[in-house]
């Protein structure tokens, strides 16, 4: 199959290069218009009580609180003559502002709970009108409005909509500062690589494509349905990566057959059959990986699986296309432009790799253990963790927004941005409402308790607005809005309750339910690949116990490092609980890219093992044969993630170096030492299925490696006998 494709793609290579120029064109014009397309939220389940909370005080109620104007008594208090007309004209002015809603003010409405303890700041609240989209774009033409101030008082912004806003600029600068660097490091890396200037563009070619192709797909989607914001981030990252990874291999494996004396064709054709394999079940197992993120009611999880599947399959696909058209064209050729001090014609293997494995493979359990138990001392912080979603505090100390959500925490008595709201689903009643209130007052951590009637009439239910004295997303303030859910509603009717509290329960809920069935699926469909891929039950079963541990070995240092504290001077950030989506996303991330890299290996293994070179040489000069491509494409790919620890957000830094290290632990220890160490104590065994299950491989598996001319078997002396140590 691939042998035939190889050749017409060689056939055709001209007319597929120009198609494929056209449509990279259309894909980069079509993809600059992406960002209009997306949305900056997504953080919430559509089905979950919060949601439905908000939906219907959005609808009734005139909206909940998403943007507060903090105003600042330059001078004396808020209560001065000169700063009470200046907040009066402010408030006057967003009241008759037809983008905004339920506006309350401190000099309107001479709350207490809108007047800072001291007197220099008070409050003025607001609902802003339209869906996420909208709703963002208005209040930052409101916070610009609004936010400038005058010799009496300053202005600054709070609330959900404002730290949307912050979050989302930090974010576009960060992704701006990380390509910046992860280019440029990119390249150079390629080119000492390479030793050549043509094979060194060709990876940054395909990386190029499939970022253009994504960004693209990303626009029709967002036309579709919602589609995140952040989405970017991870076509940016992941497409430079496996666009490098891909054309690396082929690359390579086109050079490696040149140099052992084949014509160009023989050698595209070659080079296609077999690491054309590879990148068809690499594709296959990331995109599996990836796909789990559908399984979430949050779209802002889901538009990572949208970028993601697109990002491998136009990466996989623009590298066995395009790829072999170029060879097929350039022939020797790619190898011009080398550079003065390029060892390029040393040969395809690299000897490090296969000396280590020889070492590992004698004494498998002396080297193997220690390993083992470094990542299970890494993977240790993970019984301490605790988990939450983005608040102010992802932003870094000093972001005017941050300071102005710390303001209303320390100096109000009550944050309106935090309020818990619930929702009295029945007919009202004065003396049943009022009872429930007091109710509710006498809970711990309640401050004050307001109760809403409906605005619109055809609505039967009572809004309860509730300030607590408790921290934002502390323990404290989920179980206090955990026990108002668990109360009665007025004359025993049922109740909703919002707010940015109950939406964090529920986003928390939302995820961990979901989370046993996404690693399953990922789990059901890597052995389900892995088997196709080898033919082999222990293989697939190996792959996952060590991937697994080389990915929660890196979870387990982003807790020691982002909830723990440690490295928050460096790296600028405030310690705080793990984002959740984010650790899910890291972990669909870092484990398809482990496989990706297992592939690549167990390939090369395979190959040799198929043509009856013993379990010990196959692992020996499969490495060698491997481990220069996969510690190069890991480290290049480890750049691109890495990059994002200069971010300005905390939760990008996490992502960004986790997955960085999760690929440098899995491409160095456990490629470099547990999989040689596994291999020889497996012994035969590692490549074993029962009897149906081989006959179905024979009938279902893709294989192209039968085909293939006898090869001589490795040229170094066998690396381990019966009688090795262990």
């Amino acid at each position: 199959m691939l042998t035939a494709f190889a050749d017409l793609v060689i056939r055709r290579a001209k007319a597929i290069l120009v198609a494929a120029v056209v449509i990279v064109a259309l894909g980069g014009v079509v993809g600059s218009l992406a960002l209009g397309k997306l949305e900056s939220g997504g953080f919430q389940d559509p089905s979950a009580q919060s949601t439905q909370a908000q939906n219907l005080i959005d609808s009734a109620f005139g909206g909940q609180v998403d943007l507060i104007l903090l105003v600042h008594a330059k001078a004396g208090t808020v209560d001065d003559p000169a700063v009470a007309a200046a907040g009066g004209r402010l408030t006057r002015s967003l009241v008759g502002d037809p983008r905004v809603t339920s506006v309350e003010s401190y000099w309107r409405q001479r709350s207490l709970a809108l007047r800072s303890t001291d007197g220099t700041h008070a409050l003025i609240t607001m609902h802003v009108l339209g869906d996420d989209s909208q709703a963002g774009r208005t209040s930052k033409a409101l916070i610009d409005q609004y936010t400038r101030g005058d010799s009496l008082v300053s202005v600054q912004a709070s609330g959900k909509e404002a730290v949307k806003i912050s979050v989302n600029s930090e974010v576009t600068d960060s992704l701006a500062l990380a390509e910046a660097i992860a280019v440029p490091i990119t390249a150079i890396l390629l080119f000492l690589t390479f030793g050549s200037v043509v094979a060194a563009a060709l990876p940054l070619a395909i990386g190029l494509t499939a970022i253009l192709g994504t960004f693209a797909e990303l626009f029709v989607l967002g036309s579709i349905t919602d589609v995140s914001v952040f989405a970017l981030n991870l076509t940016t990252a992941l497409g430079l990566g496996l666009g490098v990874d891909y054309a690396l291999l082929l690359v390579a494996r086109y050079r490696e057959q040149l140099a052992s004396g084949a014509a160009t064709h023989e050698a595209v054709v070659d080079t296609v059959r077999t690491a054309g394999r590879t990148i068809l079940f690499s594709a296959l197992i990331v995109t599996a990986a990836l796909a789990a993120l559908l399984l979430f009611p949050l779209y802002f999880l889901r538009s990572f699986a949208y970028a993601g599947i697109g990002v491998v399959t136009i990466a996989a696909a623009s590298a066995l296309i395009i790829i072999p058209a170029l060879l097929a064209l350039l022939g020797p050729k790619v190898n011009a432009g080398k550079l003065p001090w390029s060892k390029a014609d040393r040969g395809p293997a690299a000897p490090f790799w296969g000396r280590l494995a020889s070492r590992v493979m004698k004494r498998p359990l002396l080297t193997g253990v220690p390993v083992v138990a470094l990542l299970l001392l890494l993977a240790s912080s993970l019984l301490h963790s605790s988990f939450g979603t983005p608040d102010e505090q992802v932003l870094r100390p000093g972001t005017m927004v941050r300071e102005t959500a710390e303001t209303l925490n320390s100096e109000f008595t009550g944050n309106q941005a935090t309020a818990i709201h619930v929702l009295g689903l029945g007919k009202p009643g004065a003396a049943a409402d009022t009872a429930f209130a007091e109710r509710l007052r006498t809970m711990p951590g309640v401050k004050a308790v307001a109760t809403i009637p409906a605005t619109s009439p055809s609505t039967d239910a009572t809004l309860f607005h509730i300030l607590t004295t408790l921290a934002p997303h502390s323990a404290e303030a989920q179980s206090l809005a955990a026990d108002i859910r668990a109360l009665p509603g007025p004359n025993g009717e049922s109740t909703l309750t919002g707010g940015e509290t109950a939406m964090l329960i529920d986003t928390k809920h939302a995820i961990a339910s979901r989370m046993p069935l996404a690693v399953g699926l990922v789990a059901l469909t890597t052995l389900l690949i892995m088997f196709l891929f080898t033919g082999s039950v222990a293989q697939p079963l190996r792959a996952l116990v060590l991937n697994s541990l080389s990915i929660t070995s890196a979870i387990g240092v982003m807790v020691w490092v982002f909830q723990d504290g440690h490295l928050a001077g460096p790296l600028d950030f405030t310690a705080r609980p793990m984002d959740m989506s984010m650790t899910v996303l890291l972990f669909c991330i870092a484990f398809g890219l482990s496989m990706d890299y297992e592939v690549f290996v167990t390939s090369r293994i395979k190959e040799l093992h198929d043509r009856g070179a013993p379990v010990a040489d196959a692992v020996c000069h499969g490495l060698s044969h491997t481990g220069r491509i996969v510690s190069s494409a890991a480290v290049l790919l480890a750049i691109s993630f890495f990059a994002f620890g200069t971010a300005t957000i905390s939760f990008l830094q996490m992502l960004g170096l986790g997955c960085g290290l999760a690929i440098l632990i899995d491409a160095l220890l456990v490629r470099g030492v547990l999989v040689p160490a596994t291999m020889r104590l497996l012994g035969p065994a590692a490549w074993w299925a029962p009897g149906p299950l081989r006959r179905l491989h024979r009938r279902i598996g893709l294989s192209e490696a039968g085909d293939e001319p006898a090869v001589a078997q490795p040229q170094h002396k066998p690396v381990v006998t019966a009688t090795s140590e262990i």
